[in-house]
């Protein structure tokens, strides 16, 4: 039969068995007759052949060796054409011909039921046996001991019990590992139409056959008919070859059904662990074949959710991203006490009219990046402003890209945090880190950038607005205008960071602030007190408009 030395299968290491799987599909079955046989052979010596006189001895020899030569070869020829009739579609498989060709479809049928064909070959062999060899002893003289005839059919009924049994189990092994990888390439074995699979329920039952047939049943049949003198070592020996045989059962069992079960956990502890790139590669046509199907369809589609979340995190913000699918992802809002605060570049249009649209979209990510990561990711050992004994700063969360600017919030989601010194301290980290930023922009051999941030505290309404095609997650109300009106204003003060009264109270005593001058807001009756911090100055950003 010709082999597949030039092919390797991705997924499979370059063995020699890969590289012949239809050889040694071939010979698989006949390893496992050769098991039943050995039975059977010494079954023979031990228990019918001292029954018999010299002439039925000899009868028999010649009864077995013309069984052999006559029944064998055609079974033997029948299960190679079998085999080779799964080459070509094999081939066509490696050449990635489409997978809908019939050829292929009638090969995919063929090969799962193929372990079915080799036990209804098998069993047919040796129960031929059972005729042909009375046929045999009935033609040499003498008379025949009574008990030689059951003999006789228990040494061939159990030898078939092993050699089907263990023939079936290794086949199916040798076709899913050999044969499966290619034929099912693009395919699930599992839904295959014309196959006849074996459950979980009747593999059990096969084993539990496999595992008795030679100590249990043996024995007992061997107890029913000797009515002579039994030496006692053949039925130890009849014990141990079972507890062989089990073992070798146990074994191929093992390799069927625990290999499955044993990558499912791994599987699901990998998951569990957040790794989503996990994909059980086996291919089985039982009930592990849905299974597997269904499992690895769960995980992928929990790698779709994952890449959407991440990509939707890094539009919206993780934080944002996670409190839209913590509640109603509709239009909706909720009604909290939060700080508001609002960044912008100045001068950003006259910059704009000097340098190229690549260039400025340069600046605002390398501006944004560092602005961001100051807002949403404090470094653990950062502490809020003015104080050893503060708490670690607090972070929020970027809501929003206004061109040259952004909008942040402090407080979301009913978090306990004081927002005021949150939103106050990141404003001053801001501008601390805005003396390295413009340096990297001198080395660069471009212009620094002044920066205006105004903070407001108070009542807002945070959720989702829009319509239902198009929404943004977003704060609206009193609060979220006056933030950006006071972000305005810091220019007309002179100031690069500017907070409300209402801000102004949730801030500690201790800390430097300065009062400014109240400016009026438009959309306010009355105008609004204004603070900043004392020291901040545009001086500070290396980039002074005083």
């Amino acid at each position: 039969m010709d082999s597949l030395e030039q092919h390797e299968v991705v997924g499979q290491t370059n063995t020699w068995g890969n590289r012949h799987p239809f050889l040694v599909l071939v010979l698989t079955p006949l390893l496992a007759t050769l098991t039943g046989s050995a039975f059977n052979i010494w079954y023979n010596l031990s228990h019918i052949e001292p029954l018999l006189n010299e002439i039925q001895v000899q009868r028999f020899h010649e009864s077995i060796l013309w069984f052999n030569v006559v029944v064998y070869p055609p079974l033997i020829i029948a299960w190679a054409l079998l085999v080779r009739s799964l080459y070509v579609p094999y081939q066509k498989c490696l050449k990635h011909v489409p997978d809908n060709d019939p050829q292929i479809e009638r090969a995919r049928s063929r090969v799962i039921n193929i372990p079915w064909y080799a036990a209804a070959l098998c069993g047919v062999g040796w129960l031929l046996c059972i005729p042909a060899l009375n046929w045999g002893l009935n033609t040499a003289p003498g008379d025949l001991n009574p008990h030689v005839r059951m003999h006789l059919s228990v040494s061939i009924l159990v030898a078939m019990l092993i050699s089907i049994t263990h023939g079936f189990f290794i086949v199916e092994l040798v076709s899913q590992k050999l044969i499966f990888p290619v034929i099912f390439r693009n395919s699930k074995p599992a839904d295959t139409p014309g196959t006849i699979t074996l459950s979980l329920r009747l593999r059990g039952l096969l084993w539990a056959i496999s595992i008795g047939a030679c100590p249990i049943t043996s024995l007992i049949l061997l107890g029913m008919v000797d009515a002579g003198e039994r030496s006692p070592w053949f039925a130890l020996a009849v014990g141990v070859l079972g507890v062989v045989f089990g073992l070798i059962s146990a074994w191929m069992l093992g390799r069927l059904v625990a290999k499955p079960i044993e990558a499912l956990i791994d599987a699901a502890q990998s998951v569990a662990r957040g790794n989503l790139d996990v994909q059980i590669d086996l291919l089985r046509a039982d009930e592990f074949g849905p299974l597997i199907d269904e499992f690895n369809h769960m995980v992928g589609e929990m790698r779709e959710k994952q890449v959407i979340r991440e990509t939707f995190g890094a539009h919206v913000g993780q934080d944002v991203a996670r409190e839209i699918l913590a509640h109603d992802a509709g239009l909706s809002g909720v009604a909290q006490d939060i700080s508001v605060l609002f960044c912008d570049i100045r001068e950003f249009t006259a910059r704009s009219a000097q340098n190229s649209p690549e260039e400025m979209v340069a600046i605002l990510n390398q501006f944004f990046e560092k602005m961001v990561a100051i807002i949403e990711e404090p470094e653990q050992n950062e502490r809020a402003l003015f104080g050893a004994d503060n708490l670690p700063r607090d972070k929020g969360m970027v809501n929003q890209f206004l061109g040259d600017g952004f909008m942040a919030l402090f407080g979301v989601g009913g978090k306990t945090y004081n927002h005021g010194v949150a939103a106050v301290s990141a404003g001053c980290v801001m501008l601390e880190h805005m003396r390295t930023f413009n340096q990297t922009l001198k080395d660069q051999g471009r212009a620094p950038i002044q920066v205006g941030i105004g903070v407001n505290s108070g009542p807002a309404v945070v959720g989702s607005l829009g319509s239902p095609q198009r929404m943004q997650y977003t704060a609206i109300g009193d609060t979220a205008n006056v933030a950006s009106r006071v972000e305005g204003l810091t220019k007309v003060v002179g100031k690069p960071l500017v907070f409300t009264q209402r801000t102004r109270d949730m801030l500690p005593e201790g800390w430097p602030i300065c009062p400014l001058e109240p400016q009026r807001v438009k959309g306010q009756a009355d105008p609004i007190k204004l603070y900043t911090i004392e020291g901040l100055t545009f001086d500070r950003q290396e980039g002074s408009e005083a």
